[in-house]
């Protein structure tokens, strides 16, 4: 059976961990030979401990790049963005290495709390100081995120437009279409409208012609109207369906290369036998949806035709308004090249262009 001690001879906790003060003169208090002893079991912990820092600070710094590996491949296998993929990397390295520092640190037995109020501290501080700074980063984490915009656009914001060149952290530049790099901060981009004229694939064109009064309006409409259907570039109906032939044009320009190619590399005979499978791929849509999926897409379907209305009766002019959809990379070629085929074609068809006169009568 245990045997149990008086309450007096229960060993002593200490009530408070002595400080270095103190321990140094506990130890100048001890003979020679207990302290000799003290101080070697203390250098044989403290090399154990240093010892196991080392350990783990290697150990740890080998996981840390073998999780910054993964997470690279992860992003490039997931085609993340260059700018996000580089920010997401540097704060995972940078945290990982501030838990690590502090993990060897604890194990040297120095006291961490120390230093993480110290941090903490810093932290306040350098956020009071940079709030402007700060405010753009995370404008700047936001955009990488959302995407709003992205390298390659035309947009308008903060009162300029021009195609995005780089997306920063902290910062958009942008290039204005004669040529001046703007640097725009993010935190007005990620809290402002933002007009991205490159998000959707068509646009739609409009112009104001002005005809003379007295001027046929329906002869007019109908030369304007012919001039969009001699246009490749303009949809003639539906947007779906502009799509759909490009992209089945596209893929028949890409058998006829290939055909070439194997017309040249393994000679006509065998061009024969594989021709036919460029028309048969270009109908494997059609086979492939049923009649109710057509229905469907029809329903949905906004009619975008060319129109050409009457928009003002003005002083000098009669103003028409016509309007018609287009790939937004053919969008400025086509007003300015349509621009310069009305001036040209419509006087043949009867349309004059007005200039401002003013009629002045003279009482007698």
């Amino acid at each position: 059976m245990l045997q149990e001690l008086p309450v007096n001879e229960y060993p002593m906790l200490p009530d408070s961990i002595p400080t270095v003060k103190e321990e140094l003169a506990m130890l100048k208090s001890l003979p020679f030979d207990e302290l000799l002893n003290t101080v070697s079991s203390k250098l044989v912990t403290f090399s154990i401990n240093l010892a196991l820092a080392i350990l783990v600070f290697y150990v740890g710094k080998f996981i840390i790049n073998k999780i910054h590996k993964v997470v690279t491949a992860i992003m490039v296998r997931r085609r993340v963005e260059k700018s996000l993929s580089t920010f997401v990397l540097s704060l995972i390295r940078m945290v990982l290495y501030f838990l690590l520092i502090v993990t060897v640190i604890g194990i040297l037995g120095i006291e961490t709390s120390s230093f993480l109020a110290l941090f903490a501290s810093a932290g306040v501080a350098i956020g009071m100081a940079l709030s402007g700074t700060l405010q753009n980063f995370a404008g700047g984490v936001l955009i990488l995120l959302i995407k709003p915009y992205k390298v390659g656009d035309y947009i308008e914001a903060q009162g300029y437009t021009g195609t995005v060149k780089e997306i920063q952290i902290f910062h958009t530049i942008i290039v204005t279409p004669d040529n001046k790099s703007i640097i725009i901060p993010n935190g007005g981009l990620s809290t402002g409208s933002v007009n991205n004229y490159s998000r959707e694939d068509y646009r739609r064109v409009d112009w104001t012609i002005s005809i003379s009064y007295g001027d046929n309006v329906d002869a007019a409409r109908q030369a304007i109207l012919d001039i969009f259907a001699s246009d490749d570039r303009i949809v003639k109906q539906y947007v779906e369906d502009d799509r759909r032939n490009r992209a089945i044009a596209a893929q028949e320009a890409l058998y006829d290369c290939a055909e070439e190619a194997n017309l040249k590399k393994k000679g006509w005979l065998n061009a024969i036998f594989h021709a036919p499978r460029r028309h048969m791929h270009s109908k494997f849509n059609d086979w492939q949806q049923s009649e109710e999926e057509k229905t469907l897409k029809m329903i949905s379907k906004v009619d975008r035709s060319p129109v050409v209305w009457v928009s003002a009766l003005a002083d000098s002019s009669v103003n028409l308004s016509a309007r018609a959809w287009t790939r937004n990379e053919f969008y400025w070629n086509v007003f300015f090249q349509l621009n310069e085929r009305f001036y040209k074609e419509l006087p043949s068809a009867g349309v004059n262009f007005p200039f401002p006169q003013l009629d002045v009568h003279i009482a007698k």
